[in-house]
């Protein structure tokens, strides 16, 4: 009795839903029922589009299907096999392969969802970006539509005055002009009188004060004009960047013994010896480390630092609550975000296991970007501003700026690293 009741089970699975026979030529619609090829393109001559399916009423926009050729075995193999033990290890493969399609239908459906779920996150979150760079870029427009204004007002009200000055010069030189040809009348008409042996005295003159040629220096007018104008608006724009590039400079209660500054504290270089220091919680004892001056927990702030030549480095921040008295790994856990070199080429984020990173040439200077709203620690080639990495769980609380020499190979020249503050300073 179970053995008929398996051979008819696998039957009605393995028949078609149009002509009730075993599949001839089985074809898997988009729905996953199964029909013979012959009987579903008939059955679709007889409808009108969409064509749907005719178990479950499914539409579809084309008369598509797929051959199933696994169907096509399991059928041939009920065909040819009558016996009990053949035909339930057939209806078993049949209903595992069922499972796994249904199975692999269940997972591509989950998959088609979560790509929804992102593409409208990425929208919403294209629109944000898209608002943001449009109020920076409107931020930079109004700057410089503003000083364009003024320098354009300027530059009238100076032309106007020199036309003024021009204007109110040869008005009085035609005055002049006829004052000296009324002169000029006067006294040939006195010379007349002279010649004819009339007894005549001199005439008095008009005797204004003689006009001095207008000098205009041209030279000071239009060299005013011709300035690297766009050089000047750049200087003057970093004063309305933000963030602009920070004016750090390094805190030398921080530092490692080991390290030495330079006398305006935005260069530190590894020495050979180390100097008197005291011994605070503020001081890095095990690794020559150092921090900057100002800490930072609110707005947006970036700042650039100059590693030309240097083999190994660590750049990024710290938090300030940081242990400096022992050596730890330099990872988000242990309250750093860091991007480090070794080796002069092996770029690294500081997460546990290391991130390598695929870096284009050879940076001569990194800049660093904090955005303590967003959390977020980004690192950047400053050569040519391409992203190198970025953290998106950055620090909760005060964060300083952080900076590691490392320690110098044997038979290596100590390389310093430098704070860059712009624009009046340049380095490449």
């Amino acid at each position: 009795m179970a053995t008929s009741r398996s051979k008819t089970s696998l039957r009605e699975d393995l028949t078609c839903a149009i002509c009730f026979e075993l599949f001839k030529e089985p074809v898997m619609l988009g729905c996953m029922h199964h029909f013979c090829r012959r009987c579903i393109v008939s059955y679709w001559k007889t409808v009108r589009s969409p064509v749907s399916c005719p178990q479950c009423r499914q539409e579809f926009p084309n008369k598509s299907f797929q051959t199933n050729y696994l169907v096509a075995g399991l059928v041939e193999k009920v065909r040819a096999s009558s016996t009990p033990g053949s035909l339930k290890y057939l209806e078993k493969q049949l209903k595992d392969h069922l499972e796994s399609q249904c199975s692999m239908k269940e997972a591509y459906v989950s998959m088609i969802r979560e790509d929804k779920d992102q593409m409208e996150k990425i929208r919403k979150i294209g629109a944000e970006l898209q608002g943001r760079v449009h109020g920076d870029f409107q931020a930079l427009h109004h700057f410089l539509r503003v000083e364009e204004e003024a320098m354009m007002e300027e530059l009238k009200r100076e032309q106007e005055e020199l036309l003024q000055g021009l204007e109110r010069h040869l008005e009085a030189l035609q005055v002049a002009i006829r004052d000296v040809e009324q002169n000029i009348n006067t006294l040939r008409q006195t010379a007349s009188c002279a010649d004819q042996s009339v007894l005549v005295e001199l005439p008095e003159l008009n005797s204004r004060s003689p006009l001095q040629e207008l000098k205009i220096n041209l030279n000071t007018f239009t060299s005013k004009r011709i300035a690297p104008l766009q050089y000047t608006m750049w200087r003057k724009m970093f004063q309305h960047l933000n963030p602009g590039p920070a004016p750090l400079i390094f805190d030398e209660d921080t530092a490692h013994p080991s390290l030495q500054l330079s006398r305006n504290k935005t260069q530190v270089i590894e020495s050979d010896k180390m100097i008197g220091y005291t011994c605070d919680a503020k001081r890095f004892l095990q690794c020559v480390n150092i921090l900057a001056t100002e800490g930072f927990q609110s707005g947006r702030h970036y700042w650039e630092v100059n590693v030309s030549n240097n083999p190994k480095w660590d750049l990024g921040v710290a938090l300030e609550s940081v242990n400096r008295q022992v050596r730890v790994k330099l990872c988000p856990e242990n309250g750093y975000w860091t991007l480090r070199l070794r080796n002069g080429s092996r770029y690294s984020a500081g997460t546990q296991p290391w991130t390598p990173l695929t870096v284009t040439g050879s940076p001569g200077r990194i800049g660093v970007f904090l955005d303590c709203e967003e959390r977020k620690v980004s690192f950047y080639n400053a050569d040519n501003m391409a992203l190198l990495y970025s953290f998106s769980s950055g620090p909760r609380g005060k964060a300083f700026p952080f900076f590691s020499t490392c320690l110098s190979e044997r038979g290596q020249k100590a390389q310093a690293i430098r704070i860059l503050h712009f624009p009046f300073e340049w380095e490449m």
